[in-house]
């Protein structure tokens, strides 16, 4: 047998006995993995539903309407392209259809909880277009919404970027929108994260406020790792793109061109099939029993690490993740994090606001339970976590300690399933 099977096997079994705090990551249902296994991986199909421009593709036209129509329906969206390959795919494909190089954009700095997509010096949107950044503020560790104003009023940026990799409160997307209109910019709202909380109402919608949203289809969307562009209502773009007749174009044709052929050939239909199984699983209103789930965990979860003395960036959290900021504890994220994988317990390295050392050392790690509810834990499980990551913080080079820790962490998760919600 082919040895890539036996590392799979071995990824099934450290996900299994380990707990899983990467934000970023979720547990999918055996129907989700069903649909990317399928013979759909057989199929190019450059272009869209009726308009392919490849023969044969009468079926996944079919597939790729239900994901879109799906798409709609959950989050009560106008347009949706499930053509992204990732998140990343689906902001870049929002810049081509916004900016020109050189335009300006200002969004919340990687530092503070932003994405490398927001305009990172590394990244293309850093690289092709002037970034400028907001914050937030020393002592709160939330938004400083009316620095955010100042600086918008200061850069005159073309888009405002609302969205983050990193920030544990919800989000004024009606502020943003009115910042947005004062110094005539596009907004667009990265929703990565919370995704799966705002389907089901538990968070603030940026659909009435936000020209474009943008968000992954896994994380808090529990489904397969792809990309997703929406509006909550089509318009006609304002940046200069025409039909051959002049006309001007709708929105919804120039986010569709920019996707394809833009950044994109063929999309990946047995992806989108996926994504059509998990947009109706969060359809179910079983999956707003989850969601909710997934606050009252984190929101355990950062009382528990506070009780054992951690620092949360913004004092708490009201989604799924948390900032956990260790200078007061005396050691680094990069050291954290080796340690707890060592026991099994897996999480994120993560430069916190303000931080002092530097993103392949950071001062914090990023902790979620999106994960870990979809295995069945619950908020008394939380403060086992908090005791275990304590532990292992207050005794970073004992291995006996790890080795205990490690022990206790796989006897909590024996018999649980990848996916039990």
């Amino acid at each position: 047998m082919d040895p890539i099977f036996d590392l799979i096997e071995q990824e099934r079994q450290r996900q299994t006995h380990g707990i899983e705090l990467i934000a970023s990551e979720n547990f999918v249902s055996d129907h989700v993995m069903k649909a990317m296994g399928s013979v759909l991986t057989n199929k190019y199909a450059e272009g869209y539903p009726g308009r392919r421009y490849y023969g044969g593709c009468e079926v996944v036209d079919e597939v790729e309407t239900l994901a879109i129509n799906r798409a709609k329906e959950l989050f009560g969206a106008a347009y949706a392209n499930v053509q992204p390959h990732s998140g990343s795919q689906a902001n870049a494909a929002v810049y081509l259809a916004v900016l020109k190089p050189g335009d300006k954009i200002l969004g919340l700095d990687l530092s503070m909880g932003g994405h490398l997509t927001h305009g990172s010096a590394v990244n293309f949107s850093g690289i092709q277009y002037e970034a400028n950044f907001f914050g937030v503020d020393r002592e709160s560790g939330l938004i400083d919404y009316d620095a955010m104003r100042q600086k918008a009023l200061e850069v005159k940026p073309k888009m405002l970027i609302a969205g983050y990799s990193a920030y544990s409160r919800d989000i004024d997307f009606k502020k943003f929108r009115e910042v947005a209109d004062e110094v005539g910019a596009t907004l667009w709202a990265d929703i990565a994260h919370p995704a799966g909380l705002i389907a089901k109402g538990l968070l603030s919608s940026p659909f009435e406020h936000c020209h474009v949203v943008t968000t992954t289809t896994h994380k808090t969307l529990r489904g397969p790792r792809g990309g997703l562009i929406m509006m909550g209502k089509d318009f006609e773009n304002t940046y200069g793109h025409k039909t051959p007749k002049g006309e001007t174009k709708m929105m919804s044709a120039v986010l569709d061109s920019a996707v394809f052929p833009g950044i994109q050939g063929g999309p990946l239909e047995h992806v989108i099939a996926a994504k059509a199984v998990a947009f109706a699983e969060a359809i179910d209103p079983k999956f707003e029993t989850y969601a909710k789930q997934v606050i009252a965990n984190a929101r355990a979860l950062a009382k528990a690490m506070i009780t054992n003395g951690f620092d949360i960036v913004s004092g708490g959290t009201d989604n799924h993740l948390m900032l956990v900021d260790l200078r007061n504890k005396n050691v680094n994220g990069k050291e954290t994090e080796k340690a707890l994988v060592k026991a099994d317990i897996t999480c994120n390295k993560n430069m916190v606001p303000f931080d002092d050392k530097s993103a392949f050392t950071t001062s914090g790690i990023r902790l979620g339970t999106a994960a870990i509810t979809t295995r069945g834990l619950k908020e008394n499980d939380m403060e086992t976590i908090a005791g275990l990551i304590n532990d292992v913080v207050m005794n970073l080079h004992d291995e006996s300690v790890i080795a205990g820790v490690r022990k206790k962490v796989n006897e909590l998760m024996a018999g649980k399933e990848l996916f039990q919600y």
